[in-house]
């Protein structure tokens, strides 16, 4: 099933949306779609590794949650409660075809490449780090790779982290505490300076 459409006029808010899908209105489900559909992708990607794995979670997960609409709580935020379905999923197919996956961070192409540096040699140490940065959050848990990624590369609230995440909002940070100390562990096993690799790793 294909939720990708753009509904003309005035946007509707999204409790509004919420709603009228609840009530059976699969135009509303489908702006909902479109609105989340690339938060969405990107975090099944942070998950699985693997573009086709991530598009085929993220359709199975807008399907779920289309379905669990009923069990949606009044007054919630609507995004949050969608990541958590759509990361459940791309973690359960990851453990059901046991991948060793590599994580390409999408969301991080094109920033080096736009930003300026003071020589060719420094793009290089620029890129350099990047890379060792790329390999040390691919070697961490889906976990650890997903709540760095909702905090620094999507910029969700610690309200959303903790909804999407399914956990109390103290646990998130200590959760992310643990994820960075274990991104600093790999960065100097690999032979990186953890601090510069992490500015990296955040600034993306």
């Amino acid at each position: 099933m294909e939720w990708n459409v753009s509904m003309g006029g005035r946007p509707l808010e999204e409790i509004e949306l919420v709603d009228r899908a609840k009530r059976g209105d699969v135009g509303a489900y489908e702006e909902l779609v479109r609105r989340h559909q690339s938060l969405a992708a990107r975090t099944a990607y942070v998950i699985t590794g693997q573009a086709a794995d991530a598009q085929d979670a993220v359709q199975e997960a807008f399907v779920k949650a289309y379905r669990s609409l009923g069990r949606f709580r009044e007054g919630a935020a609507f995004r949050p409660w969608l990541l958590r379905i759509v990361a459940n999923e791309a973690i359960s197919r990851r453990r059901a075809v046991r991948r060793q996956t590599t994580l390409a961070l999408r969301a991080a192409e094109g920033r080096l490449q736009g930003d300026a540096v003071p020589s060719p040699e420094g793009a290089a140490l620029e890129q350099e780090r990047h890379r060792e940065v790329v390999a040390a959050v691919a070697m961490l848990r889906p976990e650890d790779r997903l709540v760095i990624a909702y905090r620094y590369w999507f910029e969700l609230s610690e309200a959303e982290m903790a909804e999407a995440l399914g956990c109390p909002r103290g646990t998130v940070k200590s959760r992310l505490s643990r994820a960075l100390a274990r991104l600093r562990e790999h960065l100097v096993a690999a032979g990186a300076d953890p601090e510069e690799g992490e500015r990296v790793a955040l600034d993306v």
